[in-house]
């Protein structure tokens, strides 16, 4: 025991985590599928393009149909089946398969900066996504601690998008396919899973003992 009042805590009194508000785990392991499939296509049918995107897209579009069933949103989903097609078509008219890999480097190095941007205009985008899940609006901005909180939790996720930046340009660079693949899988659902836990502890931590919670921001008097 700790001595520190839990932040946030579910209709069934269980302890609540940024994993039980985002859910952000099962997409990650979602979204390792295709390039895994694209490399293992490619390295099967003698290094062909073609046949690692045809893996890519067949496996794109069982992941798509796994989701749909399962209950996600079409809009998530389609996004996702239309990422895997993008990086089909770089892979396809490039002739480089490394490209394939592309799509995952720029959209990383794009979130890193806007998670960034979110934290210097005092707008942390951790606490924007927690707050659209727990249908606060702006609630949480007016209570200083939680934005304190938010803030110093969203560098742990512009770190996360970072690092894969860092792993993945010189493998892209040297068109180390089956590195890349590794590098995907390695740094997709373990890198989220930790990001989870990592910015929910910075979170708690930043909260002042007797906060209410996540789900109850204070507004100063």
């Amino acid at each position: 025991m700790t001595g520190r009042p839990e932040h946030g805590r579910p209709a069934d009194g269980r302890p609540e985590s940024l994993a039980d508000l985002l859910g952000g785990r099962g997409g990650a392991v979602d979204a390792t599928v295709p390039p895994v499939a694209f490399t293992v296509g490619w390295l099967l049918t003698d290094r062909s393009i073609v046949g690692g995107v045809a893996a890519a897209v067949l496996a794109g579009s069982a992941v798509a149909g796994w989701r749909v069933r399962r209950g996600d949103r079409p809009r998530s989903v389609l996004i996702g089946l239309l990422a895997v097609c993008v990086a089909a078509v770089i892979a396809l008219r490039t002739g480089r398969a490394a490209d394939f890999f592309l799509v995952q480097l720029f959209s990383n190095a794009a979130s890193a900066l806007v998670w960034l941007v979110s934290i210097a205009v005092r707008r942390p985008l951790l606490g924007v996504l927690v707050g659209v899940a727990l249908r606060q609006r702006g609630r949480w901005r007016r209570d200083p601690a939680l934005l304190r909180a938010y803030g110093r939790g969203s560098w742990v996720w512009a770190a996360t998008y970072a690092l894969r930046v860092a792993v993945f340009l010189p493998l892209w660079l040297g068109g180390q396919v089956v590195a890349l693949a590794v590098a995907r899988a390695a740094l997709t659902w373990p890198l989220v899973a930790a990001a989870l836990t990592v910015s929910w502890v910075v979170i708690r931590r930043s909260l002042p003992a007797g906060h209410p919670g996540l789900r109850h921001p204070v507004a100063p008097s």
